[in-house]
């Protein structure tokens, strides 16, 4: 037998059938009424872990595992891992039959047990963005992270922290110097999830200037970027109460971003603000995403494959088997809404009662 044969063996393989890349590990911690979260791992440093989960063989194509992802339906989970010098690990795989009806609460934070006044967040599920960056929209806030030190955040005033009333609070500050300061938290490398109902239940802000919105990522924006990793917006308004006030749900990717991305406006009934409790949902299937405000029998958007055919070059990014993590922030200033004005209110709060998931 030629050598140039056994090549491809050797470079999978190893000598002698040996793993010359070693198989991930896929482990599991439980999530609520019988769901999972699903971690991948690999031993080999700088390897990257490709993955399906429809049942198919992964190959170096295949979506990069970037966070722990929920699984709540019956699917395949196989994983390889492919190190710096192109070496590919055998496959791993791990069977669910989970069985979870439809409408059944799979993971939720409800922002309880945190004990005592301003504790912080779950730091298993939250992370943060930080900083004055702009954020692609000339906003003019420092979001600060819990406990950051670094100017001109406070920790004696924070801008992210759970209360004794059990609410996620996010809050907008201006400083006797005119700094502003706000939050936004992701659970990005620590939960993800593909598929199901998504809910929020806030109260926010409103006026000149304040942007609070609660929208998911795709976990491969850290490989892909924006927008092709996909945005979904499930809770977005600007400025002060309308009438009537109103909430914006919208999909973007690539070939629908901005004015051309998809979505509509909900109006709120008459006598109803967003400064109001509300539910904001996503309910998120194969080939489609759809909106609702407090009743997710009711839709008031639905976005499907189809509606982005007459996008050119557009490509619907929600269905390639990555997950999306959360984001709940509140901006302020930047092209969309505006500048804040002596009217704006400080603080201003975004607060949360719960984000939860649902299967479909």
């Amino acid at each position: 037998m030629r050598v140039a044969a056994l090549t491809p063996i050797f470079v999978i393989f190893g000598l002698c059938g040996y793993a010359a890349t070693p198989a991930p590990t896929i482990s599991t911690t439980p999530a609520q009424n019988h769901a999972v979260i699903v971690t991948l791992a690999t031993e080999t440093p700088g390897a990257k872990i490709r993955y399906t989960v429809d049942g198919s063989a992964p190959t170096a194509g295949s979506q990069v595992y970037e966070a722990p992802f929920l699984v709540a339906a019956d699917l395949t989970v196989t994983a390889i891992a492919i190190a710096a010098d192109g070496t590919a690990s055998p496959a791993a795989s791990k069977s669910f039959t989970l069985h979870i009806p439809s409408g059944t609460l799979v993971w939720a934070d409800e922002f309880t047990g945190r004990g005592g006044t301003n504790a912080q967040p779950d730091p298993k599920v939250w992370t943060y963005d930080t900083g004055n960056s702009g954020f692609g929209n000339q906003e003019l806030e420092d979001y600060c992270a819990w406990g950051s030190t670094a100017a001109p955040c406070d920790p004696a005033a924070p801008n992210v922290f759970v209360g004794q009333d059990g609410y996620l609070h996010i809050v907008a500050r201006q400083s006797a110097t005119g700094a502003i300061t706000s939050g936004r938290l992701k659970t990005q490398g620590l939960f993800s999830f593909q598929y199901g109902r998504f809910e929020i239940r806030a109260r926010v802000p409103e006026g000149a200037g304040l942007w609070p919105a609660g929208w998911l990522l795709g976990n491969n924006a850290v490989t892909v970027g924006w927008p092709a990793c996909g945005e979904m917006d499930v809770l977005e308004r600007v400025n002060a109460a309308k009438t009537p006030d109103w909430n914006e749900g919208s999909i973007h990717g690539t070939g629908f971003v901005g004015n051309v991305g998809l979505g509509a406006v909900y109006h709120f009934p008459a006598g109803r603000t967003a400064a109001d409790w509300h539910t904001y949902g996503m309910i998120w299937s194969k080939g489609s995403v759809a909106y609702y405000v407090d009743d997710p029998a009711h839709p008031y958007a639905i976005d499907t494959t189809d509606s982005i055919k007459h996008f050119p070059g557009a490509v619907w990014p929600f269905d390639d088997g990555q997950s999306s993590f959360i984001v709940l922030n509140l901006a302020v200033g930047g092209i969309w809404p505006g500048s804040p004005d002596a009217s704006t209110p400080y603080p201003a709060e975004m607060v949360v009662d719960y984000v939860r998931v649902y299967t479909n």
